[in-house]
């Protein structure tokens, strides 16, 4: 093979990592994809013969500039991504090492002309303005290391706009060598990253490097700023006194799994002095609470040019839900909103449902777990409908949603052409509302990749239906309809819907097909009541207004 496959090398780093964690990977996986890539840079393949074959020094280096390359661009994704638990790095790594890779060989052999742009010119600028110990495992750093590994940064002239500590814990003597290196290049950052660097120290000990990173980096002139995993609380946010108050111009905020208590929230709120340029900022992960989500409200009220604000999983209930709402409904730039699992209710669903006119560019909406049951549900829907044109991704899983709200549900989707994922996994649709968001897929929608029904009390006919609806869509990549309630019978159905392309259909591992509903009317239909219900379904047609 002349080239590493995004395959190849995704499975190179999954079979070295544990399934807890898939990102960063360690040293020695990132040395077998640099060694798997001058492998097939020097090995003879229809591109070397129209490109030239690379020698093997030659392989080497570039093989170890386009890792350093992907690594970054992964991590990047990795600090954003919705789930945050590296599966998605991992494939933007293998994604990046191939296409770099395809770029090396088709250049072929090294004869540099005048003002020509070669991949390790990249790497070098790359590598000059980012300085990343994060990679490998997550490992206290002492004094003795950190004087080593912390050198670069003394380097006279360097560039490094960007340092990334993260997954390494410093403790007091690490701290006192990182202080005054800090302070000798804080003119020059603009992106700290300070998540996870604090794991296992005692909390005294913790505090204290705190402040002092914090005072070191003082008056730094941040757009990007990291502060996640590091089980902060209020005592935390407060020794990052220093830092927090003499940032204006902050364009990114994380501060997921901190802890972040009512009052620590209201902590942060008081010592950012601005937040009017803040694109980013995320809140995942934490213990607010309804008082905490009061103090974050005031925080995107202040926030004008917001793009992505995730506050998922944060104990939020439905009188912070409503605070969020409202303050949301000023951030008229608004592209990603992440409020999963909280416990709005129907009320915070309401009132986002007003919010919603307001965000023109939103491409993805994740609003799963919410209690919102059919009357938020269907306000939700009805406001998208009317908003949002090119939405991507929508999700409303877990949220009680019956056969009553799939109408509603199924006239949005219908007019989001652009939809590439939804996911209505965890509700109560059956075959009944299946069928409706079946219905609502079928004309274009040709951006469609992955629908996600799973656990909806689906039976064979609604199973049959979204099968034919996704196996005829161009670029699809999954339907999962697992841990519903589909006959053997109407599994073998879907799976020869999807007999030529049996990889887009997920595991059926979890379905049961003698399951019963357990509702105030339980149903008990056979094959034949599915066909009847499919059959005077078949004519409906999703009515959108005009």
């Amino acid at each position: 093979m002349g080239y590493l496959t995004m395959d190849s090398a995704s499975q190179t780093f999954q079979q070295r990592t544990l399934s807890v964690k898939l990102w960063p990977p360690s040293q020695s996986t990132r040395l077998m994809l640099v060694e798997r890539m001058t492998k097939n840079l020097t090995t003879p393949s229809i591109f070397s013969r129209k490109y030239g074959l690379l020698g093997k020094e030659e392989a080497e280096e570039d093989a170890k500039q386009i890792e350093e390359l992907a690594f970054t661009a992964a991590n990047q994704h990795y600090e954003k991504e919705p789930d945050g638990d590296g599966s998605s790095a991992v494939q933007v790594y293998a994604k990046e090492s191939s296409k770099l890779m395809l770029e090396v060989i088709k250049r072929g052999p090294r004869a540099k002309e005048d003002g020509e742009v070669m991949i390790n010119d990249k790497a070098t600028a790359a590598s000059q303005t980012i300085f990343d110990i994060s990679g490998g495992r997550r490992a206290f750093i002492e004094e003795e290391e950190a004087e080593d590994v912390l050198g670069p940064l003394r380097d006279p002239g360097n560039s490094y706009t960007k340092i990334i500590f993260s997954n390494r814990s410093f403790g007091l003597g690490a701290a006192r060598v990182a202080v005054p290196i800090l302070n000798s290049i804080k003119d020059q950052l603009t992106e700290v990253d300070l998540s996870d660097f604090i794991a296992g120290r005692p909390e005294s000990e913790a505090l204290e490097v705190i402040t002092m990173f914090s005072s070191a980096l003082e008056c730094c002139d941040l757009r990007y700023l990291n502060l996640s995993n590091n089980a902060l609380g209020e005592k935390g946010v407060r020794a990052f006194e220093a830092l927090l108050k003499s940032q204006n111009n902050l364009e990114e905020l994380y501060l997921m799994n901190d802890g972040i208590s009512e009052e620590a929230a209201r902590a942060v709120c008081e010592l950012i002095p601005s937040t009017e340029k803040l694109k980013v900022l995320h809140f995942h992960n934490n213990m607010t609470g309804d008082e905490g989500a009061v103090a974050i409200a005031e925080m995107v009220q202040h926030s004008p040019v917001l793009e992505d604000f995730r506050c998922s999983s944060t104990r939020i209930g439905s009188e912070g839900g409503v605070a969020l709402a409202e303050a949301l409904g000023t951030c008229t730039h608004l592209k990603k909103l992440d409020l999963r699992d909280n416990m709005f209710g129907v009320e915070a669903g309401l009132a986002l449902s007003k919010a919603l006119s307001a965000f023109p560019d939103l491409t993805e909406i994740y609003l799963s777990y919410l209690n919102l049951d059919d009357e938020g549900a269907e306000a939700l829907a009805n406001a998208l409908k009317e908003s949002a044109p090119s939405l991507e991704v929508l999700e409303l899983a877990g949220n009680d949603i019956t056969a009553k709200g799939a109408s509603s549900l199924a006239a949005c989707i219908a007019a989001k052409q652009f939809l590439t994922k939804l996911n209505l996994s965890e509700n109560e649709l059956k075959d009944e509302g299946a069928i409706l968001i079946g219905k609502s897929l079928e004309e274009g929608h040709g951006q469609l990749t992955e629908v996600d029904l799973s656990t909806n009390s689906i039976r064979r006919a609604g199973a049959r239906l979204l099968a034919q609806v996704a196996v005829n869509k161009l670029g699809y990549k999954m339907l999962n309809i697992n841990g519903n309630f589909i006959s053997d019978e109407g599994i073998d159905e879907v799976k020869d819907i999807f007999k030529q392309s049996p990889d887009l259909l997920g595991p059926l591992d979890e379905n049961d097909p003698e399951g019963e509903d357990f509702d105030e009317e339980a149903e008990d239909e056979d094959a034949d009541n599915e066909d009847e219900l499919e059959s005077q379904l078949k004519g409906l047609k999703i009515k959108q207004e005009e």
